[in-house]
């Protein structure tokens, strides 16, 4: 193949599901290898006295056969495709002389050159497999993969289905607001996507992304302002879903944490139509985070509780034990309840929590406006006034309010 060094090679997929493959070695290059070929369905038989444990493990599960001995001729007969890998240069190059003769594809892990088949860089993402060669630099080959199925994964490398695509809907959690914490999934489906109903608390930024066609509707629940009913949502989620159209249901955090998730779920199972569900990182956890404070810390805090504040602690329609939060000794994270902080603070000293228990608003958490104001118990009601602070943000209530990245134990 040397002479012809200077033209690039053919790339091809085989097909070996159900026929005979031999791998000749049991190191590190077949464990590596192997892995991709029983993927295929190949019929593997290992040619090779010795294997690591990984291999043996394949072996031993009935993945492949193992034939414990040394390459002799005659066992590439009848294979469709060959990788040699031993350490002996002289048992490579009569086994890559048998797959000569035998017009077997052979790749050879110590001579490339005197191979007749190279194995590509490859990857793969949601159906789709990515292979790479470039000639001589294998390290360039997995960089240009990498790059390509990050790119599918994560949404920034838009390959929209052309062909028999099924319609669907994705309730899709976009994390805190950071667009670079939603999760790989969430952000492949948003490229794929025909309809967004985006929540405000979504991350924005990355509406700004999507191809022109794509019809972005504004489900925003903005608090003391207009919005769009729960109804009007789920009947727009099954509308275009009936429409064929791939919806994507984009929320801010996690679906099914404060977010109501579970209700549109139940309103497109009552109309016949699936959904699929992607979890978000939630801000309970993430705004925190983001802002120094853990929710838990060996020595502080062994558990944390996350209750919604939208609804007072005297108001008859809460279902939050503010009494039983108030005895807890672990962190309390209170979602949107900025407005009613006062009142909750007020409840739970008069339930036994200590006034000067330290506390800490988020405002906008782990987006470029993100700002921490600091109080306690005592002292939150004025400080949010005082300090203007407003929703969205993430209360934190207890002793991991003044752990600190700088300080030792």
């Amino acid at each position: 193949m040397a002479e012809h060094a200077e033209h690039p090679a053919y790339p091809v997929g085989l097909r070996l599901s159900g026929r005979r493959v031999v791998v000749i070695g049991g190191g590190q290059v077949a464990q590596r290898r192997l892995p991709a070929l029983i993927a295929a369905g190949a019929d593997v038989t290992l040619i090779s006295p010795s294997a690591t444990p990984s291999v043996e493990a394949m072996a031993e599960s009935g993945e492949i056969t193992w034939t414990r001995r040394r390459y002799e001729d005659g066992d590439i007969t009848d294979a469709w495709y060959a990788l040699v890998a031993t350490s002996d240069s002289e048992a490579n190059a009569r086994a890559s002389a048998e797959a000569d003769r035998t017009k077997t594809w052979c790749v050879r892990s110590d001579d490339a050159e005197a191979a007749t088949a190279w194995t590509p860089a490859t990857g793969r993402s949601e159906g789709v497999t990515v292979a790479v060669l470039t000639g001589r630099d294998p390290r360039r080959s997995a960089a240009v993969r990498d790059a390509i199925v990050e790119g599918l994964r994560d949404g920034s490398l838009a390959a929209p289905h052309h062909r028999s695509r099924a319609p669907f809907v994705a309730l899709v959690g976009g994390g805190p607001g950071d667009p670079d914490l939603i999760t790989v999934r969430g952000r492949r489906l948003l490229a794929e996507a025909d309809v967004v109903i985006a929540d405000r608390l979504g991350p924005r930024d990355l509406l700004d992304e999507l191809p022109p066609h794509v019809e972005v509707i504004d489900a925003a629940k903005i608090p003391y302002g207009r919005f769009m009913a729960q109804e009007a949502i789920n009947n727009a989620l099954i509308e275009h879903a009936k429409a064929g159209k791939a919806v994507v249901r984009l929320k801010g955090g996690d679906p099914f944490v404060f977010g109501r998730g579970m209700e549109e779920a139940q309103a497109l199972a009552e109309a016949g139509i699936p959904c699929t569900v992607v979890p978000g990182i939630s801000s309970s956890i993430s705004v925190p985070g983001a802002a120094g404070i853990p929710v838990t810390h060996r020595g502080v805090a062994h558990e944390f509780t996350v209750v919604s504040g939208h609804v007072a602690p005297d108001d008859p329609r809460s279902l939050v034990d503010w009494e039983s939060l108030a005895k807890l000794t672990g962190t309390l994270v209170i979602l949107m309840g900025v407005d009613k902080i006062g009142a909750i603070a007020a409840a739970l000293v008069a339930h036994g929590k200590a006034p000067e228990t330290p506390l800490a608003l988020i405002q906008e958490g782990t987006t470029a406006a993100q700002r921490r104001v600091d109080a306690t118990l005592a002292t939150v009601g004025e400080t949010v006034k005082a300090q203007d602070v407003r929703p969205p943000a993430v209360i934190v209530v207890g002793d991991v309010v003044g752990v600190r990245a700088d300080r030792t134990e």
